[in-house]
């Protein structure tokens, strides 16, 4: 994984503050980011970064045997690619998300929606030799987003994806290929360019190439470059 290519990247980035949405005017720098090369360290380090952040917990639809969450079951499964389309090895890849009434497992959500004690809705897998992860988990529920004019954010999954560095992180969500919420919602549709707004869709699989225990989705993300998947 590399850091990002600013340049090859044009449209694919979202338009930020998003109106609507309190949390990207609070999280969005007031002044143009200072721009400055990498040195060593920022390219290096830190090394073994899965020592630190150890991989595990992926199958979040039952962490403990014998208390599954409440919802529809399903796997995602895909691959993490650079440029070039090659796989990258020994990439973090952490998940997390809400449960399927839409409520995230986390003090600052206040939604009057249920929580789900057998839910905690994170995880984190290590990408294998062909850049390959998977999660077993629930399709998250929709959700009001709690401002005047009120809008419904569609069913989503956030990532986030580790590199060799303390630069090479990519942060993005992946959203459910036919929900009649992925038109309306202002963070996917901040993204200006309409190819890259769908490569954060994911490929919805058939039953009988999953089998009858759990829905299938795929969904490969690309680091870096004209193709990349969009920040988010």
């Amino acid at each position: 994984m590399s850091i990002p290519n600013t340049a090859a990247t044009d449209g694919i980035e979202p338009v930020v503050p998003v109106p609507g949405y309190p949390n990207t005017w609070t999280h969005t720098p007031a002044q143009p980011l200072i721009r400055r090369l990498p040195g060593r360290t920022d390219l290096a380090g830190p090394a073994a970064l899965h020592r630190k952040l150890v991989p595990g917990a992926v199958n979040l639809a039952e962490p403990t045997p014998g208390r599954p969450a409440i919802g529809q079951l399903m796997q995602v499964s895909g691959r993490i690619l650079d440029e070039d389309g090659r796989p990258v090895a020994g990439a973090v890849v952490e998940l997390w998300q809400a449960n399927a009434a839409g409520r995230y497992a986390h003090a600052n959500d206040g939604s009057v929606a249920p929580l789900d004690p057998n839910f905690l809705g994170h995880g984190r897998a290590l990408t294998d030799a062909d850049g390959r992860y998977a999660f077993t988990t629930i399709k998250p529920g929709a959700y009001a987003v709690p401002v005047e004019e009120t809008w419904w954010r569609p069913p989503h999954l956030h990532f986030s994806v580790h590199g060799p560095s303390c630069l090479a992180r990519l942060v993005t969500q992946m959203y459910f290929p036919g929900d009649p919420l992925n038109a309306m919602d202002r963070i996917l549709n901040a993204i200006p360019d309409d190819a890259a707004r769908l490569r954060m869709i994911a490929r919805f699989l058939p039953p009988p190439s999953v089998g009858d225990l759990f829905l299938g989705f795929t969904h490969d993300i690309v680091l870096r470059g004209r193709l990349a998947t969009p920040e988010a």
